[in-house]
Formats: C-alpha cells, structure tokens, sequence
C-alpha cells in the first residue's frame, strides 16, 4: 500500500515541522496531538468565586467568634451549612491553615487556633514596627490634597464602630490602614501589613476573650483613625507621631 503524500512530507519536515508533530501546525496555531488541553475559563471563574465567598464567609465567622477557637469543624459539615460542597469549603480551609488561623486535623477537619494575649501584643509589635515609619515619613511627604480623599474611609470606620457589628468594623478598618499605606507605593509592604491586620483582629480565647474589645473600644479605635487624618491634614507631626504609636499600643 502506498503511502500517503501528506504522511512522507510531515516526516521529511516539509510543511515545517519536525517529523514529529509538526512544529508548523504549531506556528500557525492549529491543534496537535502534543497540546495539553486548555479547561474551560468559565468554569474556573465560577469555581473561584464561590471558593472566595466561602473564604470571605469563614473570615467573617472568625472575627465574630461563630468559629469557636479551639473547635474542630469538617469541610463536609461546613459544605452543608453553606449549601456549597465540601470542595470549595477544603480549599478556602487550606487557605486559612497557611494564614495560621486554623490547623489541618488528620480525618478529622480543622481546628480554629487558639489565640493568648501574648500573640496579640507581638502582633501589635510586628505591625508596629513595620507600619509606624511608613506612616511618619508619609505625613512629610503626602499632600493635604491626598490626605483629605482618605476621609469617606475615616468616616466609614466610624459607621462600622457605631453598628456594634466586629465583621463590619474588622473590615472597614483594613481598608483605611491599607488606603494609607497604598501611599507608599510598596505593594509587597502593604498586603504583608494588611495580612498581619487581618491576624489581629481574630478572636481571642480564655478571660480576655469575655473581656475583649467591645463597642466602646471599637468607637475609640474609630475615633482614633479620625483624629490622625485630621493631624496627617494638619502637618502636625509631633500629634501624628504620639495618634499612631498609641494606636499600635492598643491594636487589635
């Protein structure tokens, strides 16, 4: 039998492959055998937006406490009570393990890390030492202009305090400390600090947790993000200096 003409010329390279796939069909974007096959965009989009609603929702749950620290909660039971399967609840599980807020229990699921005092105040430390100098060399640095356009931020932290609610607030608080740092150009510095802000603000455990913040501590801290942008407006470093070091002192 003989062969065909387009067979003899692949393997001699004619068309301009290899003799091997043709690397000429690869040039002019034609499918070959080799290729890896590409998923569907679509689904991929959809999978990612409920692994990020239910990674947002367990956040949540963390910061009010509905995630009781110490407890031990499966993927599957998790699935349920979102109405979603236990896949995306897993993966947005792992995601918070490399965030340190839970621990990957074998057979079991995950358990809510358990939080002291003494983790807090070396949060408060770290952040410090990394979001105080920012902030100083900014208030040289920023125009006034560009201070005052922080102020819906400012404003909103105070709403978030006065409706009591700790997810609302934890989260209105990140964006005005993240839009303030933003000003410093350093990507990495900002999403590192937002990271760490994100870690001080789960609950704690034992006495201090019946103790924590409560919404008078939320009003003052709201207060405080308010009266710094007024001294950042103002030039006023010598107040600037003193609003942020206590801000850190007490951060949670």
């Amino acid at each position: 039998m003989e062969r065909s003409e387009h067979v003899e010329r692949a393997e001699r390279g004619v068309d301009g492959g290899s003799g091997r796939g043709g690397a000429g069909a690869v040039a002019r974007g034609e499918h070959t055998h080799s290729e890896t096959p590409i998923p569907r965009p679509r689904t991929l989009v959809q999978r990612a937006s409920v692994r990020g609603q239910i990674l947002d929702a367990l956040r949540t749950a963390l910061v009010t406490g509905e995630l009781t620290p110490g407890a031990v909660y499966s993927a599957p039971a998790l699935g349920e009570r979102f109405g979603v399967s236990a896949t995306p609840v897993r993966e947005a599980m792992q995601q918070l393990a490399l965030e340190g807020a839970v621990e990957v229990v074998p057979n079991r699921g995950f358990r809510v890390v358990e939080r002291g005092a003494r983790e807090l105040a070396e949060l408060a430390e770290v952040r410090a030492l990394i979001e105080v100098p920012v902030m100083l060399r900014l208030a040289r640095t920023v125009s006034v202009e560009r201070w005052a356009e922080l102020r819906p931020l400012a404003e909103a932290t105070v709403r978030a305090a006065s409706s009591g609610c700790r997810a609302t607030y934890a989260e209105s608080d990140r964006s005005f400390h993240r839009a303030v740092l933003a000003f410093c150009g350093n990507e990495q510095l900002v999403q590192l600090a937002d990271d760490l802000h994100r870690r001080a603000q789960w609950p704690l455990v034992g006495p201090v947790r019946v103790s924590g913040r409560g919404h008078a501590d939320l009003l003052a801290d709201a207060a405080e993000h308010m009266a710094l942008l007024d001294a950042l407006i103002a030039r006023d470093l010598d107040v600037v200096r003193s609003l942020v070091g206590e801000h850190f002192a007490g951060a949670h």
